[in-house]
């Protein structure tokens, strides 16, 4: 069991992808091979049952034993788990379920009808009367896909009113400002300390880094690299970090497609041996042959400069 997320986390947290069989059931034995592939990258953390992890696709009990799972193997690593659901009686029974099996907090989305600052607060407010404030949590910002806009000023309301809100996953596009927003209300005092770990598949992580990230918490299929550049941009060494994330650039694009994204990180995945297929629960994409050979030719191409990426 590892201890409870707070805002000093930092690193690359994982976001899982969820193992199939073809024919729709869970793959347990690929779960665990997931597991210790994420934690052999050099993953700080996982991030389970996200949008990308395919979680509303999972019975209730299917959920509950993914994260009992994970956790179990994960061991001192913290685990966070998506717990984000139409109504607050399912998130609460998933968030307390999990916490109960030791995972280290769980992550919120907002709903996607929500327009103004305060209905978007108000249901905040909601959520963690449902989970319990005892509960850290990760606030989700993801308006490309959840359509939901969250200006600075209002994460910091949220922030300000939630203790337990220890962590922002930013996927804001273009974020970069947003980033240095949130640094400055910290610096100049008008906002307690908060983790940010960002998203888009790590597209601009380079300088997510330098404008104040404390890492990544996304699914590419290289979460080796993503821990790789992490540390050198910690470590002042931005040629680098830059040249190592320039090479991946490339395939790092290509998953970003709207509707084969997962597709491909689950091919990627599938090649690199962490996952025994790269079959999607239906309703799902499947990368055509085509689409295929091009993700092959650029691993091929990233292999010139990544090693990892010679299969």
């Amino acid at each position: 069991m590892s201890a409870r997320l707070d805002a000093t986390a930092s690193g690359v947290y994982a976001i899982a992808a969820t193992p199939f069989r073809p024919d729709g059931a869970l793959d347990w034995d690929s779960l665990d091979r997931l597991t210790d592939f994420y934690l052999a990258c050099g993953a700080t953390g996982l991030t389970i049952l996200g949008i990308m992890g395919e979680a509303p696709k999972l019975e209730p009990e299917e959920s509950l034993e993914v994260a009992r799972r994970v956790i179990a193997r994960a061991g001192a690593v913290p685990v966070v788990v998506g717990v984000s659901a139409p109504g607050f009686s399912a998130m609460r029974r998933l968030a307390r379920g999990v916490m109960d099996l030791g995972a280290a907090g769980v992550m919120i989305a907002p709903t996607p009808q929500l327009r103004t600052d305060d209905s978007i607060a108000g249901y905040f407010a909601g959520a963690v009367e449902a989970v319990g404030e005892d509960v850290p949590w990760v606030l989700q910002d993801y308006p490309l896909t959840l359509t939901v806009q969250m200006t600075p000023g209002l994460i910091r309301r949220i922030v300000e009113a939630h203790p337990s809100c220890v962590m922002l996953k930013h996927e804001d596009w273009p974020g970069l400002e947003k980033i240095s927003a949130l640094r400055r209300f910290q610096s100049e005092g008008s906002m307690r300390a908060l983790s940010i770990l960002t998203g888009n598949g790590a597209l601009f992580l380079d300088f997510e880094m330098e404008r104040g990230a404390d890492g990544a918490m996304t699914g590419y299929a290289f979460p080796d690299m993503l821990a790789d550049v992490v540390k050198l941009s910690g470590a002042g060494r931005r040629d680098e970090a830059h040249d190592l994330f320039d090479a991946h650039l490339p395939l790092i694009r290509y998953e970003q497609q709207q509707g084969v994204g997962l597709a491909v990180r689950k091919y990627v995945l599938m090649k690199r041996g962490a996952i025994a297929s790269d079959a999607q629960r239906k309703p799902g994409s499947a990368l055509t042959p085509a689409a295929r050979a091009e993700v092959d030719y650029l691993l091929a191409r990233l292999a010139r400069h990544d090693p990892r990426a010679a299969f």
